[in-house]
């Protein structure tokens, strides 16, 4: 008949621990110094320890000690766990000390493109241990999920079981090209985009209609025209093409603004900048690696406490 295997007790480990630093220091009192303990507990500790595997290990004398041949071979595989122990903790201590390790990190597809990408030599060749494992995608993801240690969102409502830190202020502009306005006419009123060829994004745009801003209230405005798309650069482009008035963050329109490419529309219509904000899930401790990027990407584009680079159009149009 099989023996029946004892389960693993946890407290084997500790055990282990006093066992090989008794063999290691020769005697139960100068293991007793070396761990800040009693010689009568590390005595109990390998009494009860000898218990457990119904077998000695240790042959004591009021002069020496010897290891049986069953100490010996447990000392073997105690001296193995223990060192796994130290470099299991090794490990951990080095991804404390800095960004280092990989952040996986996922971004907006077009912002993550524009300004997330360019950015990554200079963080990387700053700390090269460091790796970013960068996924692009409007999709949101699940963080815990799909094993997510940062993820930048660009919206109204966040989940409440994340952590969000402001990185940078996003504004939305009305705007079409030159070449359109002069055909079709500049709107003055969010109402005069019915005679207007409005370019729209389906997830942006819920039945077809964009949100102004009235006399402080919010006004839904039915909008319409060629072409309809899922990406807001694809809106940008039809719209620098001369298609029609696209809806667009300034994250993109932002360059074109300034040099006159397009031209905003019914600004005093339109309604609060939103934040894009890095998330995380909650935790007590917080990585280095995360704080790190949070914090770099907080000085690159103003932590919502200053105008990005990418909405300099607006300091032009107040000087003319």
């Amino acid at each position: 008949m099989a023996t029946r295997r004892k389960p693993f007790d946890p407290d084997e480990i500790a055990a282990m621990a006093v066992f090989a630093c008794v063999v290691e220091r020769g005697s139960l009192s100068s293991a007793a110094d070396a761990l800040g303990t009693s010689k009568s507990f590390v005595s109990k500790t390998l009494r009860a320890l000898e218990e457990r595997l119904a077998t000695r290990l240790l042959q004591r004398t009021t002069r020496r000690q010897t290891l049986t041949e069953a100490g010996l071979a447990y000392y073997d595989g105690c001296r193995t766990t223990l060192d796994a122990a130290a470099r299991a903790r090794s490990a951990v201590e080095r991804l404390q000390h800095g960004p280092v390790g990989q952040l996986r990190l996922s971004t907006p597809v077009n912002f993550g493109n524009l300004y997330i990408a360019p950015l990554l030599p200079k963080l990387l060749e700053a700390h090269p241990e460091l790796s970013v494992d960068m996924v692009l995608s409007d999709r949101v993801v699940d963080l815990v999920g799909e094993g997510f240690d940062l993820a930048l969102r660009i919206a109204d409502q966040l989940d409440d079981q994340l952590v969000a830190r402001p990185i940078a202020t996003i504004r939305w502009a009305f705007c079409a090209s030159p070449a359109y306005l002069s055909r079709r006419g500049t709107p003055s009123r969010p109402e005069m985009l019915a005679h207007h060829h409005c370019l729209t994004h389906p997830q942006l745009n819920v039945e077809n209609s964009w949100t102004f801003v009235v006399n402080g209230k919010p006004l839904q405005v039915r909008v319409d025209g060629p072409l309809c798309t899922n990406n807001s650069l694809a809106l940008m482009n039809a719209a620098l093409g001369g298609l029609g008035i696209a809806h667009l963050p300034t994250f993109l329109a932002g360059p074109a603004m300034r040099e006159g490419r397009l031209r905003p529309l019914l600004l005093e219509y339109t309604p609060s900048p939103q934040i894009a904000s890095a998330v995380y899930p909650a935790a007590k401790f917080l990585a280095p690696k995360v704080r790190y990027v949070i914090d770099f990407l907080r000085q690159a584009f103003g932590g919502g406490e200053r105008d990005p680079d990418w909405d300099a159009w607006r300091s032009t149009r107040k000087s003319r």
